[in-house]
């Protein structure tokens, strides 16, 4: 079934044609990836299918009720929203009964609470509100009174894909949905948008998200859109047969284009005295001749600063944020050649962890001492920060008039941009004007600038297009100073990295040999290690329960079983409560004393519901 379909749209921004004459659809099911470099045009088509803006030519369709929902890469929020008002918008009715349900439980008045529970009931809010809670904690969003102003960036990039996902709209439109994200978090993600009846659209550079999640690519290129059938490592093989393909015919056009401009220059100014099937063809020539081929390549060949035999000794480290132990009694001597990842859940301190080695924070006991030729660079997570109205190229002069680079060149600021792909004339205009990934790339070159020899790299992937982030990879495996890196894309991490850290809260930090993807195996295997050996008394019940199929020892068997029974005992008691409060009383604390009993009542099914899930996926 066609959800989506767009037809010849063009969009201009005044100074260029971003794309032009684009057809693409969306079917029931499909799972799209748009990839493109920065600037291509991403965002804008994605705002375009929103109707955020207008195409210039064309039109978009989608299909007769049919639902589309949209998480932009920075979101934003009416001034003083709260954080269950955003959440629990009035386009949905089971939305609008659990705010009306959530108020009337904090109220206490006796006739809301009936009311609220009719209302729920009448929409069966019950299992939105269960799904609904689920993603809340999964993503960790805050509490439903905190006001959205006070959130962090990446609070609210979680919080609009809580709504999103709450919501479950027929089509997922996704700019950037893994950014701000934890390992375990993108995986649950995965799950989600795996479903069969899933339909997305959606523009990341995680590639194992991408594979794992997609089963077709759009490239969005030179204001065109290239379409290919499967997952993200078809796409690389057949574009690169594309561009080898586009790359001969436009050369050899060339060639033909020069030799038919000397016939046409030679010929009669008469028309009719030429071949006009001639003409025709050499019309078709020059254009072909003449267009573009996306041959832009970023270039990373920065000089290293020398490195000494001390880097940095961190000898029985400990902060705190109040109750909340961040690091307790970390020792480590940092050595030449380390590539080292950080790995946490978010909240857990990684981002404190890296402050503190770069002094922006300081230790509440413990010394970090770096020796005298070290030359940190340190590239945040944080939004990229710049005057009104600066332009491009003064956000490098004003760090260094001249950059050494490679082993016997200086370049000018100038050319330096020119080597990350800012143009001439991009130079000269405003940082404000540029896209969310070309102002991270920005943000990259004010740290490589600097010539370091230490990187400390915190979520450097967040809004990079994947053939930057590519390039990026490649200097960094052969950068030759010390690497600590940040990053929840899996790929990135396992191809740079050789040790972890491992950020495990409340004070434990711990060390890791090997890449992200030994340290799951590592606990996949641990999590199947035999548990210690029963008692004789249970050996043989267990041994006969192991031989009738079941993965489950006795005593789980026996849990799993009595679980069924509890939870249907309990799915009655809270029917009957809810039919007394629907049937009212005067006894308005009678009332209130039944909604609260089903509100224990609820809670307590949820932790046996998912205690027998655990229990059911091992029977």
């Amino acid at each position: 079934m066609n959800y989506l379909s767009a037809e010849n749209i063009s969009r201009n921004l005044g100074e260029r044609w971003v794309f032009k004459n684009l057809f693409f659809g969306l079917q029931k099911g499909e799972k799209v990836a748009l990839i493109g470099k920065n600037g291509t045009g991403k965002t804008t088509l994605m705002e375009s299918i929103m109707g955020m803006q207008s195409p210039d030519e064309g039109k978009i369709t989608i299909r007769k009720g049919i639902r589309v929902g949209y998480l932009p890469q920075n979101p934003i929020f009416e001034e003083n929203e709260r954080v269950l008002n955003y959440l629990f918008s009035d386009d949905l009715p089971s939305a609008v009964a659990i705010k009306a349900y959530e108020k009337a439980m904090l109220s206490g008045d006796p006739q809301e609470l009936e009311d609220s529970f009719a209302l729920m009931e009448a929409h069966n809010a019950w299992d939105y509100e269960a799904r609904a809670k689920q993603i809340i904690t999964r993503l960790g969003i805050p509490d439903g009174d905190q006001q959205v102003s006070t959130l962090s960036g990446g609070q609210k990039k979680r919080l609009s894909l809580a709504k999103l996902l709450i919501e479950s709209p027929d089509i997922m439109i996704l700019d950037e949905p893994t950014n701000h994200l934890d390992i375990e978090t993108i995986e649950w993600l995965e799950g989600i948008l795996s479903g069969p009846n899933v339909t997305v659209l959606v523009v990341s550079h995680d590639r194992y998200f991408l594979d794992k999640v997609c089963n077709k690519m759009m490239e969005l290129a030179l204001g065109s859109i290239y379409t290919y059938e499967g997952n993200y490592g078809y796409f690389l093989e057949k574009k690169a047969e594309r561009e080898a393909s586009e790359a001969s015919t436009v050369a050899k056009a060339k060639n033909l284009y020069r030799k038919e401009l000397e016939w046409m220059r030679r010929q009669p100014k008469a028309r009719g005295t030429k071949s006009q099937s001639r003409i025709d063809a050499f019309s078709e020539t020059e254009e072909m001749a003449h267009r573009k081929v996306d041959d832009s390549k970023l270039e990373l060949n920065i000089q290293m600063s020398r490195l000494g035999n001390k880097i940095i000794e961190i000898n029985h480290l400990k902060k705190a944020w109040g109750e909340k132990k961040i690091v307790n009694d970390f020792t480590y001597t940092f050595k030449k050649k380390d590539r080292i990842g950080i790995v946490g859940k978010n909240g857990a301190g990684k981002t404190t962890f890296l402050q503190l080695l770069t002094g922006l924070e300081q230790p509440d006991s413990g010394t970090i001492d770096p020796g005298e030729t070290l030359v940190i660079g340190y590239y945040t997570q944080l939004p990229f920060e710049f005057k009104p109205e600066q332009r491009v190229i003064d956000t490098i002069t004003e760090i260094a008039e001249v950059i050494p680079y490679g082993k016997n060149e200086s370049l000018s600021p100038s050319q330096f941009l020119s080597k990350f792909l800012f143009p001439t004339a991009q130079q000269y205009t405003p940082v404000s004007k540029l896209s969310g990934g070309e102002k991270k790339r920005l943000q990259l070159m004010q740290v490589l600038v600097k010539n370091p020899n230490f990187l400390i790299l915190d979520e450097p992937t967040n809004d990079l297009d994947l053939d930057t982030l590519q390039l990026l990879e490649d200097f960094l495996s052969e950068f030759q100073g010390c690497l600590l890196l940040v990053s929840h894309d899996r790929y990135f991490m396992d191809n740079l990295v050789d040790q972890l850290i491992l950020v495990e809260g409340e004070g434990e930090v711990n060390f890791f040999n090997g890449n992200y993807t030994d340290y799951r195996i590592a606990l996949e295997n641990k999590e199947k290690e035999p548990a210690p050996a029963p008692k004789a008394a249970v050996i043989e019940k267990e041994v006969l329960s192991v031989q009738k199929g079941a993965k489950l020892s006795f005593k789980e068997q026996k849990e799993f079983e009595d679980l069924e029974k509890e939870m249907a005992k309990l799915e009655s008691e809270k029917d009957a409560l809810i039919e007394k409060l629907n049937s009212g009383s005067d006894d308005f604390q009678l009332l209130a004393d039944w909604a609260k009993e089903i509100e224990v009542i609820k809670n307590t099914l949820e932790e046996k519901e998912l205690r027998w899930l655990e229990l059911s996926e091992r029977v």
